[in-house]
């Protein structure tokens, strides 16, 4: 006799149920099995049962579980979490920088030296890939160890480009069998960067280049920076020394300045005005950096300008001609006679010439720009604007103030005081134990903390530059490259003030940059602000995992939705993630990403 249970059952499906209902229920059912099966090894694992720092323990509380539980069931029953996975890009672009095409450029109607500026508008968006490392990437030496020693497998030179290089900064490299050192400031004798560096300074009046903060020089952007040697002398020295260079495919100045730990971006002196507000630096400094500055007019040179605070000063060291006849003595010669004509129209004053340097500086005197003549270079009416914007005919005078965001000094020092406690546990949060699946890098162990190099970090929403500021005040060796994106509230002049490195910059287009050049990327409301935006959130994350080095981190703190949405795509692009919940009665969280060392 059946059950009544059955009975129900055969008046619902009949005397015998459908082949195809039976079968549904078993995949049903084993689909269950597995996900509840798989579920504790999902991103989403509880971090109780993980080994966190001490200082850390404050954030691992029960309520922290039940969220966790509830983000897990919520992103399985949505799919989220079983989105495919990308795919790789091919050994083509292992050292792909996009918005850099010279040849779509050229086909777009770009020339007279435009093919080579950056044209994010010309390439459109393809199929989303995730760049691999060379397969003779190597994890960069620790500080300071990797300013002065880098791996060749890591940069793409080749050895010809070596061996005709014959900058200042260049003939300063040693290539070894598998590495590139630079030599140290100790063994040089004869036109070493520490000489060149005290010869500036003598020649701006100063006893050494130690005074260079003294006298006011404590912001320096080096154009055409060699292999950042010149820069990394001044980091010595405490001073802010940002590199900058055209696009290199191969022998890349910016790509070896950043694989040192040093500050660089892309940037080019051709045909628009570089991502800083005016008066910007305390100096701008060329040497042998190729810039034709008696072309386009003065041009060039006007955006110096543009770039240098009152006061400051430009160091322009041209080749050496060793006969007076030559077609490069000729050549220099015919540049340099400009050179000693316009900087008087634009309020600059020759201060000292040694040899083949030149040091001018802009005049803090509005008198200059009040008895202006007739041929001098006019004054700008109308907004700064200077992301990207075509070159300027015109000089900032004195009645175009910058504008400097005001901020109280206490809203300063609990901004520093955030952003220390922040760090901290930030910090401590940075170990691969995080994450039960963290892969080992390959044919090695997992090192003691801090577990891999961190050196260059972006704050990709920088705000004051309080993390910047934190950083200093724990005497982290890093340096912190503060963006700005162009649709927030412009803080960068305040940045620059400090002396902290920035730029401005759209999220919604690529970072002017090589892969593999930052060790961590911070960003704080920078999701939710995008999601407002034209942008796609998973053309940032790709772009993340692009200037991301293997190992590196990603600190994401923002709303609820945005770090769900966050997770989901960090899945995607392979990195190890974890959601935190804070604790402090908001709905904001922190997500934590690594991205793992993978070569295939």
């Amino acid at each position: 006799m059946r059950s009544p249970w059955l009975n129900k059952l055969s008046v619902i499906l009949g005397p015998r149920p459908p082949v195809s209902w039976l079968f549904l229920c078993v995949v049903s059912l084993l689909a269950l099995i597995t996900v509840f099966g798989s579920s504790s090894s999902s991103s989403f694992d509880s971090v109780t049962s993980t080994w966190v720092p001490e200082n850390y323990k404050n954030y691992r509380r029960l309520k922290e579980q039940a969220a966790i539980d509830y983000f897990e069931l919520r992103t399985l029953s949505s799919g989220a979490s079983r989105q495919r996975e990308l795919g790789f890009c091919g050994k083509e672009r292992e050292n792909y920088v996009p918005c850099y095409n010279v040849t779509a450029n050229l086909l777009s109607g770009f020339k007279d030296g435009e093919e080579f500026d950056r044209h994010c508008e010309v390439v459109g968006q393809g199929k989303w890939c995730l760049i691999r490392p060379p397969k003779d990437y190597k994890t960069p030496l620790q500080w300071p160890a990797g300013r002065d020693v880098i791996w060749s497998g890591n940069v793409k030179i080749t050895k010809d480009q070596f061996l005709s290089s014959g900058s200042m900064t260049k003939r300063m490299m040693l290539l070894e069998e598998n590495q590139i050192a630079f030599q140290s400031d100790a063994g040089l004798t004869f036109d070493g960067v520490k000489d060149y560096s005290r010869q500036i300074a003598e020649m701006m009046g100063l006893g050494s280049d130690s005074e260079f903060l003294q006298a006011g020089v404590r912001t320096v952007l080096d154009i055409g920076c060699g292999f950042g040697s010149f820069g990394a002398h001044l980091v010595s020295i405490k001073l802010m020394a940002l590199c900058i260079a055209g696009y290199e495919a191969t022998g890349s100045q910016v790509q070896l300045a950043l694989e040192r730990g040093l500050p660089a971006m892309i940037g080019n002196f051709i045909t628009r005005q570089l991502p800083y507000p005016s008066f910007s630096f305390d100096m701008v400094h060329c040497a042998q950096c190729g810039i034709p500055w008696d072309k386009k007019e003065g041009m060039l040179l006007i955006e110096v300008d543009r770039l240098l605070k009152p006061g400051g000063y430009f160091v322009l060291t041209s080749p050496k001609s060793k006969s007076h006849g030559s077609a490069t003595g000729t050549k220099i010669r015919n540049m340099l006679t400009p050179l000693e004509q316009f900087p008087e129209k634009i309020c600059w004053s020759l201060i000292a010439q040694q040899d083949e340097t030149f040091i001018w500086q802009k005049t803090a005197d509005s008198q200059c720009y009040s008895s202006r003549k007739q041929n001098d270079v006019p004054l700008c009416k109308g907004h700064d604007a200077s992301y990207y914007q075509a070159l300027s005919p015109c000089i900032i005078g004195p009645s175009s103030k910058r504008w400097i965001p005001r901020v109280s000094p206490e809203d300063f020092f609990e901004d520093l005081q955030g952003w220390k406690l922040a760090l901290k546990n930030y910090w401590s949060l940075l170990t691969p134990l995080i994450f039960s699946d963290h892969p080992k890098r390959p044919g090695a162990e997992d090192p003691l903390p801090p577990f891999n190099m961190v050196r260059n970090v972006m704050d990709m929403n920088a705000h004051y530059g309080g993390l910047n500021a934190a950083f200093l005040e724990e005497k982290k060796s890093v340096w912190v490259m503060n963006v700005v994106p162009v649709t927030s509230r412009n803080m960068l002049p305040l940045i620059l003030d400090r002396g902290f490195p920035g730029v401005l910059h759209d999220w919604c287009e690529p970072f002017p940059t090589y892969p593999r050049t930052y060790d961590m990327l911070h960003a704080n409301g920078l999701l939710s602000h995008l999601s407002s935006e034209r942008c796609s959130l998973m053309d940032l994350f790709v772009e993340m995992d692009r200037i991301l080095r293997p190992e590196g981190w990603v600190v994401l703190y923002d709303k609820l939705g945005a770090i769900e949405l966050a997770r989901a795509h960090a899945t995607q692009i392979r990195w190890g993630a974890r959601v935190i919940d804070i604790q402090n009665g908001s709905d904001q969280r922190l997500l934590i990403c690594q991205k793992p060392f993978l070569t295939k």
